[in-house]
Protein backbone atom coordinates (compact mmCIF):
# COMPACT_ATOMS: atom_id res chain seq x y z
CA UNK A 1 0.00 0.00 0.00
CA UNK A 2 2.96 2.58 0.98
CA UNK A 3 4.13 1.86 -2.95
CA UNK A 4 1.21 2.44 -4.01
CA UNK A 5 0.45 5.84 -2.01
CA UNK A 6 4.16 6.84 -3.25
CA UNK A 7 3.23 6.36 -7.00
CA UNK A 8 0.32 8.74 -6.45
CA UNK A 9 2.02 11.22 -5.07
CA UNK A 10 3.50 12.25 -8.58
CA UNK A 11 1.57 14.05 -10.50
CA UNK A 12 2.48 12.69 -13.78
CA UNK A 13 1.47 9.40 -13.42
CA UNK A 14 -2.15 7.42 -13.51
CA UNK A 15 -2.42 3.72 -12.04
CA UNK A 16 -4.09 1.55 -13.64
CA UNK A 17 -5.66 -0.90 -11.34
CA UNK A 18 -6.33 -3.56 -13.94
CA UNK A 19 -9.76 -5.82 -13.33
CA UNK A 20 -11.23 -3.94 -9.98
CA UNK A 21 -12.92 -7.01 -7.64
CA UNK A 22 -10.38 -9.62 -9.18
CA UNK A 23 -7.44 -8.53 -8.81
CA UNK A 24 -6.76 -12.19 -7.02
CA UNK A 25 -7.38 -14.03 -10.35
CA UNK A 26 -5.56 -11.71 -12.34
CA UNK A 27 -2.76 -14.40 -13.58
CA UNK A 28 -5.32 -16.99 -14.20
CA UNK A 29 -7.01 -14.33 -15.99
CA UNK A 30 -3.68 -13.29 -18.19
CA UNK A 31 -3.78 -17.15 -19.74
CA UNK A 32 -6.68 -16.84 -22.11
CA UNK A 33 -5.47 -13.18 -22.37
CA UNK A 34 -2.30 -13.85 -23.39
CA UNK A 35 -2.84 -17.01 -25.59
CA UNK A 36 -5.76 -15.19 -27.38
CA UNK A 37 -3.12 -12.34 -28.13
CA UNK A 38 -0.46 -14.45 -29.65
CA UNK A 39 -2.88 -16.18 -32.06
CA UNK A 40 -3.49 -12.92 -33.05
CA UNK A 41 -0.08 -11.91 -33.46
CA UNK A 42 0.49 -14.82 -35.29
CA UNK A 43 -2.16 -15.34 -37.94
CA UNK A 44 -2.24 -11.69 -38.65
CA UNK A 45 1.72 -11.68 -39.18
CA UNK A 46 1.22 -14.58 -41.20
CA UNK A 47 -1.08 -13.08 -43.51
CA UNK A 48 1.19 -10.06 -44.02
CA UNK A 49 4.18 -12.63 -44.76
CA UNK A 50 1.97 -14.92 -47.03
CA UNK A 51 0.73 -11.77 -49.03
CA UNK A 52 3.75 -9.86 -49.46
CA UNK A 53 5.79 -13.31 -50.80
CA UNK A 54 2.75 -14.22 -53.38
CA UNK A 55 2.91 -11.76 -55.88
CA UNK A 56 -0.25 -14.15 -57.28
CA UNK A 57 -1.69 -12.64 -54.21
CA UNK A 58 -1.06 -9.08 -54.77
CA UNK A 59 -4.47 -7.66 -55.71
CA UNK A 60 -6.94 -5.53 -54.28
CA UNK A 61 -8.71 -8.03 -51.58
CA UNK A 62 -5.33 -8.79 -50.72
CA UNK A 63 -4.51 -6.02 -50.09
CA UNK A 64 -7.29 -4.67 -48.13
CA UNK A 65 -6.83 -8.13 -45.80
CA UNK A 66 -3.28 -6.90 -45.30
CA UNK A 67 -4.78 -3.67 -44.61
CA UNK A 68 -6.79 -5.19 -41.58
CA UNK A 69 -3.99 -7.43 -40.84
CA UNK A 70 -1.92 -4.35 -39.59
CA UNK A 71 -5.01 -2.32 -37.75
CA UNK A 72 -5.46 -5.99 -35.69
CA UNK A 73 -2.02 -5.76 -34.98
CA UNK A 74 -1.97 -1.81 -33.78
CA UNK A 75 -5.19 -2.70 -32.40
CA UNK A 76 -4.19 -5.52 -29.99
CA UNK A 77 -1.12 -4.14 -29.14
CA UNK A 78 -1.88 -0.77 -27.71
CA UNK A 79 -3.83 -2.76 -24.89
CA UNK A 80 -2.29 -5.91 -24.37
CA UNK A 81 1.61 -5.56 -23.30
CA UNK A 82 -0.14 -3.30 -20.94
CA UNK A 83 -2.11 -5.61 -19.66
CA UNK A 84 -0.25 -8.48 -19.18
CA UNK A 85 2.12 -6.38 -17.40
CA UNK A 86 -0.39 -5.43 -14.53
CA UNK A 87 -1.61 -9.11 -14.48
CA UNK A 88 2.05 -10.57 -14.31
CA UNK A 89 4.52 -7.99 -12.83
CA UNK A 90 1.70 -5.44 -11.15
CA UNK A 91 3.04 -2.70 -13.09
CA UNK A 92 0.20 -0.66 -12.64
CA UNK A 93 1.68 2.83 -12.87
CA UNK A 94 1.27 4.55 -16.21
CA UNK A 95 2.57 8.40 -17.14
CA UNK A 96 0.16 11.23 -18.47
CA UNK A 97 2.24 11.19 -21.49
CA UNK A 98 1.93 7.44 -22.18
CA UNK A 99 -1.84 7.24 -20.53
CA UNK A 100 -2.51 9.64 -23.47
CA UNK A 101 -0.41 8.11 -26.17
CA UNK A 102 -2.00 4.88 -25.31
CA UNK A 103 -5.28 6.23 -25.90
CA UNK A 104 -4.29 8.11 -29.26
CA UNK A 105 -3.37 4.65 -30.82
CA UNK A 106 -6.15 2.44 -29.60
CA UNK A 107 -8.71 4.81 -30.76
CA UNK A 108 -7.12 5.64 -33.88
CA UNK A 109 -6.32 1.81 -34.82
CA UNK A 110 -9.93 1.04 -34.27
CA UNK A 111 -11.60 3.94 -36.28
CA UNK A 112 -9.00 2.98 -39.51
CA UNK A 113 -10.06 -0.79 -38.74
CA UNK A 114 -13.73 0.65 -39.23
CA UNK A 115 -12.66 2.37 -42.72
CA UNK A 116 -11.02 -0.76 -43.65
CA UNK A 117 -14.13 -2.50 -43.37
CA UNK A 118 -16.25 -0.01 -45.29
CA UNK A 119 -13.76 -0.20 -47.92
CA UNK A 120 -14.08 -4.00 -48.11
CA UNK A 121 -17.47 -3.66 -47.93
CA UNK A 122 -16.98 -1.33 -51.09
CA UNK A 123 -15.09 -3.66 -52.98
CA UNK A 124 -17.30 -6.63 -52.15
CA UNK A 125 -19.91 -4.64 -53.93
CA UNK A 126 -18.01 -3.72 -56.71
CA UNK A 127 -16.92 -7.49 -57.36
CA UNK A 128 -20.42 -8.78 -57.48
CA UNK A 129 -22.46 -5.47 -59.07
CA UNK A 130 -19.81 -4.68 -61.68
CA UNK A 131 -17.77 -7.49 -61.97
CA UNK A 132 -16.09 -6.61 -65.34
CA UNK A 133 -15.34 -3.20 -64.39
CA UNK A 134 -13.65 -4.52 -61.30
CA UNK A 135 -10.07 -4.40 -62.63
CA UNK A 136 -10.18 -0.59 -64.06
CA UNK A 137 -12.52 0.58 -60.77
CA UNK A 138 -10.74 -1.40 -57.89
CA UNK A 139 -6.54 -0.64 -58.59
CA UNK A 140 -3.95 -1.69 -55.80
CA UNK A 141 -2.87 1.65 -56.16
CA UNK A 142 -6.54 3.17 -55.41
CA UNK A 143 -6.64 0.94 -52.43
CA UNK A 144 -3.83 2.46 -51.22
CA UNK A 145 -5.27 5.77 -51.14
CA UNK A 146 -8.17 4.70 -49.61
CA UNK A 147 -6.67 3.05 -46.95
CA UNK A 148 -4.70 5.81 -46.34
CA UNK A 149 -7.54 7.92 -46.21
CA UNK A 150 -9.03 5.89 -43.36
CA UNK A 151 -6.05 6.48 -41.15
CA UNK A 152 -6.03 10.53 -41.87
CA UNK A 153 -9.54 10.52 -40.91
CA UNK A 154 -8.75 8.38 -37.68
CA UNK A 155 -5.65 10.35 -36.81
CA UNK A 156 -7.67 13.90 -37.29
CA UNK A 157 -10.48 12.72 -35.62
CA UNK A 158 -8.81 11.42 -32.86
CA UNK A 159 -6.12 13.28 -32.30
CA UNK A 160 -7.91 16.58 -30.19
CA UNK A 161 -8.79 14.22 -27.57
CA UNK A 162 -5.53 13.42 -25.64
CA UNK A 163 -4.38 17.22 -27.01
CA UNK A 164 -7.56 18.63 -24.79
CA UNK A 165 -6.93 16.39 -22.03
CA UNK A 166 -3.28 16.83 -21.96
CA UNK A 167 -4.76 20.62 -20.94
CA UNK A 168 -7.05 19.34 -17.99
CA UNK A 169 -6.25 19.79 -14.38
CA UNK A 170 -6.29 16.31 -13.27
CA UNK A 171 -7.31 15.13 -9.90
CA UNK A 172 -5.33 13.72 -6.77
CA UNK A 173 -6.86 10.50 -6.97
CA UNK A 174 -5.58 9.20 -10.05
CA UNK A 175 -6.77 5.24 -9.82
CA UNK A 176 -8.01 4.24 -13.20
CA UNK A 177 -10.01 1.25 -13.06
CA UNK A 178 -9.44 -0.25 -15.82
CA UNK A 179 -6.45 -2.22 -17.79
CA UNK A 180 -6.02 0.46 -19.87
CA UNK A 181 -6.44 4.18 -20.74
CA UNK A 182 -9.94 4.94 -22.04
CA UNK A 183 -11.17 7.96 -23.69
CA UNK A 184 -13.90 8.27 -21.14
CA UNK A 185 -12.14 6.83 -17.72
CA UNK A 186 -9.21 9.12 -18.44
CA UNK A 187 -12.26 12.15 -18.64
CA UNK A 188 -13.05 11.30 -15.35
CA UNK A 189 -9.86 11.94 -13.50
CA UNK A 190 -10.19 15.53 -14.54
CA UNK A 191 -11.13 17.91 -12.33
CA UNK A 192 -11.63 20.76 -14.89
CA UNK A 193 -14.92 20.80 -17.64
CA UNK A 194 -14.77 17.82 -20.16
CA UNK A 195 -18.02 18.64 -22.07
CA UNK A 196 -15.68 19.14 -25.16
CA UNK A 197 -14.52 16.04 -24.61
CA UNK A 198 -17.41 13.75 -23.71
CA UNK A 199 -18.96 15.13 -26.97
CA UNK A 200 -16.66 14.91 -29.20
CA UNK A 201 -16.31 11.12 -28.15
CA UNK A 202 -19.87 10.95 -28.52
CA UNK A 203 -19.95 12.21 -32.30
CA UNK A 204 -17.14 10.32 -32.73
CA UNK A 205 -18.64 7.23 -31.36
CA UNK A 206 -22.52 7.48 -32.93
CA UNK A 207 -21.97 9.69 -35.66
CA UNK A 208 -18.59 8.79 -37.56
CA UNK A 209 -19.09 5.20 -36.88
CA UNK A 210 -22.87 5.40 -37.64
CA UNK A 211 -21.95 6.86 -40.81
CA UNK A 212 -19.62 3.51 -41.51
CA UNK A 213 -22.21 1.44 -40.44
CA UNK A 214 -24.65 3.27 -42.83
CA UNK A 215 -22.08 2.79 -45.80
CA UNK A 216 -21.84 -1.08 -45.39
CA UNK A 217 -25.29 -0.88 -45.29
CA UNK A 218 -25.88 0.53 -47.98
CA UNK A 219 -23.45 -1.17 -50.17
CA UNK A 220 -25.14 -4.63 -49.27
CA UNK A 221 -28.06 -3.67 -49.77
CA UNK A 222 -26.90 -3.07 -53.33
CA UNK A 223 -25.68 -6.59 -53.00
CA UNK A 224 -28.53 -8.30 -52.21
CA UNK A 225 -30.77 -6.35 -54.96
CA UNK A 226 -28.19 -7.69 -57.53
CA UNK A 227 -28.06 -10.98 -55.97
CA UNK A 228 -32.17 -11.31 -56.44
CA UNK A 229 -31.71 -10.17 -60.07
CA UNK A 230 -29.55 -13.66 -61.08
CA UNK A 231 -31.83 -16.42 -61.45
CA UNK A 232 -29.55 -19.34 -61.75
CA UNK A 233 -29.34 -20.51 -58.19
CA UNK A 234 -25.64 -21.60 -58.57
CA UNK A 235 -24.21 -18.42 -59.27
CA UNK A 236 -26.80 -17.14 -56.82
CA UNK A 237 -25.03 -18.87 -54.14
CA UNK A 238 -21.45 -18.33 -55.34
CA UNK A 239 -22.05 -14.13 -55.14
CA UNK A 240 -23.21 -15.06 -51.23
CA UNK A 241 -20.61 -16.36 -50.63
CA UNK A 242 -17.92 -13.98 -51.47
CA UNK A 243 -19.32 -11.37 -48.50
CA UNK A 244 -19.49 -14.43 -45.93
CA UNK A 245 -16.07 -13.86 -44.61
CA UNK A 246 -16.70 -9.68 -44.58
CA UNK A 247 -19.59 -10.77 -42.82
CA UNK A 248 -18.48 -12.92 -40.04
CA UNK A 249 -15.82 -10.23 -39.45
CA UNK A 250 -18.04 -7.03 -39.40
CA UNK A 251 -20.46 -9.08 -36.58
CA UNK A 252 -17.25 -9.84 -35.03
CA UNK A 253 -15.89 -6.16 -34.81
CA UNK A 254 -18.97 -4.02 -34.73
CA UNK A 255 -21.12 -6.04 -31.94
CA UNK A 256 -18.78 -6.11 -28.84
CA UNK A 257 -17.97 -2.50 -29.83
CA UNK A 258 -21.45 -1.03 -29.71
CA UNK A 259 -21.82 -3.42 -26.54
CA UNK A 260 -19.20 -2.07 -24.80
CA UNK A 261 -19.51 1.76 -25.52
CA UNK A 262 -23.58 1.62 -25.21
CA UNK A 263 -22.44 -0.20 -21.70
CA UNK A 264 -19.97 2.29 -20.37
CA UNK A 265 -21.97 5.12 -21.30
CA UNK A 266 -25.44 3.84 -19.94
CA UNK A 267 -25.32 0.37 -18.19
CA UNK A 268 -24.38 1.44 -14.65
CA UNK A 269 -26.11 -1.39 -13.26
CA UNK A 270 -23.31 -3.61 -14.94
CA UNK A 271 -20.39 -4.91 -13.26
CA UNK A 272 -17.43 -3.04 -13.83
CA UNK A 273 -15.73 -6.33 -14.19
CA UNK A 274 -18.00 -7.43 -16.59
CA UNK A 275 -17.51 -4.06 -18.69
CA UNK A 276 -13.64 -4.38 -18.68
CA UNK A 277 -13.18 -7.92 -19.74
CA UNK A 278 -15.74 -7.33 -22.00
CA UNK A 279 -13.73 -4.27 -23.70
CA UNK A 280 -10.64 -6.06 -23.66
CA UNK A 281 -12.20 -8.99 -25.29
CA UNK A 282 -12.64 -6.30 -28.16
CA UNK A 283 -9.67 -5.57 -28.75
CA UNK A 284 -8.65 -9.50 -29.30
CA UNK A 285 -10.80 -11.46 -30.36
CA UNK A 286 -11.34 -9.66 -33.69
CA UNK A 287 -7.74 -9.45 -34.24
CA UNK A 288 -7.55 -13.34 -33.70
CA UNK A 289 -10.62 -14.41 -35.38
CA UNK A 290 -9.99 -12.27 -38.44
CA UNK A 291 -7.36 -14.20 -40.45
CA UNK A 292 -8.88 -17.71 -39.17
CA UNK A 293 -12.23 -16.50 -40.72
CA UNK A 294 -10.14 -15.20 -44.27
CA UNK A 295 -8.11 -18.09 -44.14
CA UNK A 296 -11.00 -20.10 -44.05
CA UNK A 297 -13.34 -18.43 -46.31
CA UNK A 298 -10.72 -17.77 -48.84
CA UNK A 299 -9.48 -20.71 -51.18
CA UNK A 300 -6.63 -19.08 -52.71
CA UNK A 301 -5.20 -17.34 -49.12
CA UNK A 302 -5.53 -20.98 -47.41
CA UNK A 303 -3.77 -22.73 -50.15
CA UNK A 304 -0.98 -20.27 -49.49
CA UNK A 305 -1.14 -20.30 -45.68
CA UNK A 306 -0.87 -24.18 -46.02
CA UNK A 307 2.27 -24.65 -47.93
CA UNK A 308 3.94 -21.38 -45.55
CA UNK A 309 5.64 -24.10 -43.10
CA UNK A 310 7.11 -25.72 -45.65
CA UNK A 311 8.56 -23.17 -47.50
CA UNK A 312 9.83 -21.77 -44.09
Amino acid sequence: MAAFNLTLSDPSTFILTGIPGLEAAHIWISIPFSIFYFIALLGNFMVLFVVGKEETLHKPMYLLLCMLALTDIAMSTSVMPKALCIFWFNVTDITVGGCLTQLFFLHSSSMTHSAVLVTMAFDRYVAICNPLRYATILTNTRIAKLGLLGMMRAVLLILPIPLLLNRQPFCANRIIPHTYCEHMAVSKMSCGDTTVNRTHGLVITFVVIGLDLMLIALSYGLIIRAVLRISHTEAHQKALNTCTAHICVMLTTYTPFLFTTLTHRFGQGIAPHVHIILANLYFLLPPMLNPIIYGVKTKELRYKLGKCPYRI
